[in-house]
């Protein structure tokens, strides 16, 4: 039974999880922006240790592999593959939307009889999103969508979709009044439903390469110059 460390920092939020097979063994999470970098190995040995592991112990460490903050991921990212490095182990990368669906879909009775629509507020009215069905399959790729009235009306029309996520409640202002919109809040990113992901990964032995993986970042990074002192 695979013993597994799942880390997801794609957004506001820092969490780890520690999964042997299918049985979260225990899991840390901390909602303090721009706290990830000073605070997630703290996190990662505390939470081995309270579980009674130790890191060289650890089969494969899997990473929100995003989309999602730029700067999150990056922390992420770095964080697994220097444990990778130091452990030889291998990297497992999980999708951000697709775990951010994973938490709604297994609390969902009859799911199959809905669409999922996992979305990350990317400021503005634009999101990261896709649509995904009870399975977790792409029913619409992952995209940065600039939200409007028309956005997801026609599949509105086919099937009711569950809006989830930072970005969802955009969205809402248009499709209020439609019954098979349905909006759920409080859902964030966590490391659990990576691990949960991340095991049929291992079990298929799709790693990454260590030494050349990069989070998806879906968009190029938007940095501005300081402005001169006056």
């Amino acid at each position: 039974m695979p013993l597994l460390l799942s880390i997801e920092t794609s957004s506001t939020v820092c969490s780890v999880a520690l999964h042997r097979d299918e049985q979260l063994l225990g899991a840390s999470e901390l909602q303090i922006e721009k706290s990830h970098s000073s605070h997630i190995t703290v996190m990662i040995n505390q939470l081995v240790e309270n579980c009674g592991a130790t890191l060289e112990q650890i089969d494969a460490i899997a990473v929100s592999g995003g989309p999602g903050s730029y700067t999150g991921l990056r922390i992420g990212s770095a964080t697994a593959k220097g444990i990778c490095y130091a452990l030889d182990k291998p990297l497992i990368s999980v999708s951000t939307l697709h775990s951010l669906a994973l938490q709604v879909i297994n609390s969902t009775p009859n799911a199959v009889q809905y669409l999922f629509c996992p979305m990350l507020d990317a400021r503005r009215m634009e999101v990261y999103t896709c649509l995904l069905d009870y399975q977790l399959n792409e029913v619409l790729p992952i995209e940065p969508i600039v939200l409007d009235a028309d956005t997801f009306a026609a599949e509105l029309q086919n099937k009711p979709i569950i809006f989830l996520g930072s970005g969802a409640g955009k969205l809402k202002q248009f499709h209020a009044d439609n019954p098979k919109a349905l909006f759920i809040d409080n859902i964030v990113p966590s490391a659990k439903p990576i691990g949960e992901l991340a095991l049929q990964k291992y079990k298929e032995q799709v790693f990454e390469d260590v030494a050349y993986y990069e989070p998806f970042y879906l968009k190029d990074v938007y940095i501005t110059s300081s402005k001169p002192k006056a």
